[in-house]
């Protein structure tokens, strides 16, 4: 009875872990999310018109733009490994008394190496109607892997490129002043997409040149020229794949599997000799 007693404090220790471990993942900071681009706090309050100007915006925060119908903007943030994004845009139209025909608006979304990314669900495309006073976009990625094999099209730790443009519109229509405001939000997956490999560094534009320049004492990016918009980082850095909650529940697996193993040692080898069964002459 004493063994087996100790065996249940064993397995009921390793299930508040396991329970720990479940909890952790699922109150992950990076879980909170604005439910529309209008709720998060406020940031940047411009937009750039093509990759290499695009406007750093961290997920959580609200961006918001003056541009004109026909336009290209962008923005880019940071994705790390374990995060799933969704990304959602609204477009105050012009009055509807100044607008000559419906109006079709897209968002888009790009890796580090400029691959467009596919939207799992969400309203990438929309049509507004000509009296329409807004409309609304929004494109959920896929969980970011921290590797992946070279033909793959998975998404990668990096920046994320994100693209917002009228794709039909009228050409009367072309130029009238709108206002955009588009939000990201992320999601912990935990180690539920976790694998073995890891890039050596995250795909953002010019990293290797700023890794190389302060490697060598001194300049924090290239030298002579502004630095990169998607130089900024997630919230406490790049993780690398290194770490996720996968190996929590590994090693408590693996406790439980040896505390089954001696409960049924314990069942299947008796008590002993019996007591009527004299020893052997």
């Amino acid at each position: 009875m004493r063994t087996v007693r100790m065996l249940t404090a064993a397995a009921l220790a390793a299930g508040g872990l396991l329970a720990g471990a479940g909890a952790a993942a699922a109150g992950s900071p990076s879980a909170n999310a604005s439910a529309s681009p209008g709720g998060g706090a406020a940031g940047p309050t411009e937009a750039g018109t093509a990759f290499r100007t695009a406007t750093p915006l961290q997920p959580g925060l609200r961006a918001t733009a003056e541009a004109s119908t026909g336009d290209y903007l962008y923005w880019v943030l940071p994705l790390d490994s374990g995060q799933r994004a969704t990304v959602k845009a609204s477009v105050k139209l012009p009055p509807a008394a100044s607008r000559h025909a419906a109006s079709t608006w897209r968002i888009d979304v790009y890796d580090g190496l400029r691959r467009r990314q596919a939207c799992t669900y969400g309203a990438q495309s929309a049509t507004a109607a000509k009296d329409a006073a807004s409309v609304e976009l929004s494109c959920a990625l896929r969980t970011v892997r921290p590797g992946a094999e070279p033909w793959a099209h998975d998404p990668l730790p990096g920046s994320y490129y994100v693209r917002l443009t009228a794709a039909e519109v009228a050409k009367e229509d072309l130029g009238q002043p709108v206002r955009v405001e588009v939000s990201a939000e992320t999601r912990d997956t935990g180690g539920a997409f976790a694998v073995d490999g890891a890039l050596a560094q995250p795909l953002v534009p010019g990293i290797t040149a700023r890794l190389a320049a302060e490697a060598e004492g001194g300049a924090a990016g290239p030298a002579g020229g502004d630095r990169p918009a998607a130089v900024g980082e997630p919230d406490g850095g790049w993780s690398g794949g290194r770490w996720s909650d996968r190996w929590v529940w590994t090693a408590a697996g693996g406790v439980l599997a040896a505390l089954a193993g001696v409960f049924g040692y314990s069942l299947t080898r008796g008590r002993g000799r019996p007591q009527q069964v004299p020893p052997r002459g």
